[in-house]
């Protein structure tokens, strides 16, 4: 609730300091003393939008300080929250406005922006007046009024929206990429049909290259190694040596040995001889081969490494690739079923939410008509019996709270058209309609310090007891300011204040004063007889105070 206002060089307020009440808190006084002035330093501090020069005339800037109490639950410590502001039990707000239309703001002395005011305020304050814009005649804000009103749980048919716009989200995402999973998995089929019809092993690559150089090796050195056996020969080394020694052995037999040791050296030459032939064919054996295995094995290796240079791995990675490429093809037909998959839970899901939507719609529409009810009870002791409110519930847009759309509209006669609260309703008409609203509306333990301004206006008598008691009913569950020219009204109050101006020096100033009791009297009774306040007048008051 609202604790204290503290307000310095506003308009005509030069210093003031009000301590709020829980309850009703009335605020009274002539017209034109200021009272609205207050409201402008209220709005001012929490954010509002209002007039544009506030700094009172002489002074450098001007200030509000608001203090509020904050329980442990209370919706404003979220925002707090949000903000980066440690919530405390004391929340105070600090706004400056200077001379050159700068303004400036602190929570609990932290720095603050006009937004986070505002998003504050709608957790502190409620304004109730014929210019309410920002409350009841909200038509935005209709449906949330009428949701409290009949104690809807809306976490379930939230949740079941946030499924659904997640599975929408997640098969849209995949919806999108389906054109693309199709060219992959066409892409995929053809480099494994490639793939798998090389058929490529892990250190085929080096081992091709091998053979392959020794193969153009062997091609390349058969011409000389032909003549090398030519020459070893028996047309050649060989058969010239058996010559050789043919020769000698005739000759030996009349050289009495001479030529025997050159004889074993021949033999022995011979032998190598043979042995070098001998290596030479094994090895003319190893290297034989057919010319066209040369031309399968180049022609094997050229595919090998070209198929490694399209897919960008080398030739050994190729049957690693292949084994990837087989699981991104699992993996696209996962995201198919899946996608099937998430349809379905889609359907089941929205077929939750609508059974969901319908159950809200008919918990609203019982709670349309105990609320017209409400209203009708609410509206007659308001001198209003003949006006007609009605709840109107329409088909609006699906989201996370169903999708009903709620309006409140009202027809100020039988048979008259039914229009919205402020089209419809006459200044004072609609501030016992929004009175009215509210009591019907009011559940207990209300966060918000409601105020009405100037609410019984163009009321007396019956009505304005009835104004009265029906204000002094809502401030037993949340605190209540109310800026009223009624004295059925004021009597009823908790906490009074008088709003009234001075002059001093030439200048101007209002004052607010907290009154006891036989100040209160005096109040009420000048508010009942005018300027000349008689015994019969404050004798009335005393039966109005109670």
């Amino acid at each position: 609730m609202l604790r204290e206002l503290h307000i310095r060089d506003i308009l005509l307020i030069d210093r003031l300091e009000l301590d709020f009440s829980a309850g009703l808190n009335v605020l009274t006084g002539e017209t034109g003393a200021g009272k609205s002035i207050l409201l402008d330093c209220l709005g001012f501090v929490l954010g509002w939008r209002g007039r544009a020069e506030l700094v009172r005339a002489g002074a450098t800037q001007g200030e509000v300080t608001a203090v509020f109490d904050l329980p442990a639950d209370h919706p404003a410590r979220t925002v707090l929250a949000d903000a980066g502001i440690e919530p405390e039990a004391e929340l105070i707000l600090r706004r400056v406005n200077s001379t050159d239309g700068r303004k400036s703001a602190w929570i609990n002395d932290r720095r603050a922006s006009g937004e986070v005011l505002r998003a504050l305020s709608e957790t502190l304050v409620e304004l109730h007046g014929q210019h309410d814009d920002r409350g009841l005649l909200n038509p935005r804000g209709h449906r949330q009024l009428l949701d409290s009103f009949a104690v809807i749980d809306l976490d379930p048919i939230r949740s079941a929206w946030r499924e659904f716009r997640r599975l929408e989200a997640e098969i849209e995402l995949l919806e999108a990429d389906k054109d693309a999973r199709e060219k992959e998995a066409e892409f995929l089929a053809h480099a494994l049909a490639e793939i798998d019809a090389l058929n490529p092993q892990p250190g085929e690559d080096a081992a091709l290259d091998t053979q392959r150089r020794n193969m153009q090796v062997a091609e390349r050195i058969r011409g000389d190694v032909d003549r090398a056996m030519a020459a070893l020969g028996p047309e050649g080394a060989e058969g010239a040596m058996l010559d050789a020694t043919r020769w000698l052995e005739g000759a030996a037999e009349h050289a009495e040995g001479r030529f025997d040791s050159a004889l074993d050296a021949l033999s022995r030459a011979l032998i190598e001889l043979g042995d070098a032939t001998g290596g030479v064919e094994s090895a003319v054996e190893a290297m034989d081969f057919d010319p066209s295995e040369l031309e399968r094995t180049e022609e094997r290796l050229f595919a090998l490494r070209a198929l490694a240079r399209k897919h960008d791995v080398q030739s050994d990675d190729l049957a690693e690739l292949a084994a990837e490429l087989r699981n991104r093809q699992v993996d696209i037909g996962s995201a198919d079923e899946k996608l099937e998959g998430l349809r379905k839970r889609l359907a089941e899901t929205r077929q939750i939410y609508d059974q969901m939507a319908a159950e809200v719609s008919q918990a609203r529409r019982v709670a349309a008509g105990q609320l017209d009810a409400a209203m009708a009870a609410e509206l007659a002791p308001l001198k209003m019996e003949r006006a007609i409110f009605t709840t109107e519930l329409g088909r609006g847009e699906a989201g996370p709270e169903g999708h009903d759309s709620v309006t409140f509209t009202v027809a100020t006669n039988p048979g008259a058209p039914a229009g919205a609260l402020d089209k419809i309703a006459s200044g004072g008409e609609l501030s016992r309609f929004l009175l009215a609203l509210k009591v019907s509306l009011a559940r207990g333990n209300d966060a918000l310090t409601l105020i009405f301004d100037e609410i019984d206006r163009g009321v007396g008598g019956a009505t304005a007891d009835a104004v009265g008691r029906r204000l002094a009913r809502l401030s037993e569950t949340a605190q209540v300011l109310v800026v009223t020219h009624s004295p059925q009204v004021a009597a009823l109050g908790a906490t009074h204040f008088r709003v009234s101006k001075s002059v001093t020096g030439g200048m101007t100033t209002s004052v607010v004063d907290a009154l006891d009791q036989s100040q209160r009297v005096e109040e009420i009774a000048r508010m009942l007889s005018g300027e000349h306040i008689t015994d019969a007048a404050r004798d009335a008051a005393r039966t109005l105070i109670g």
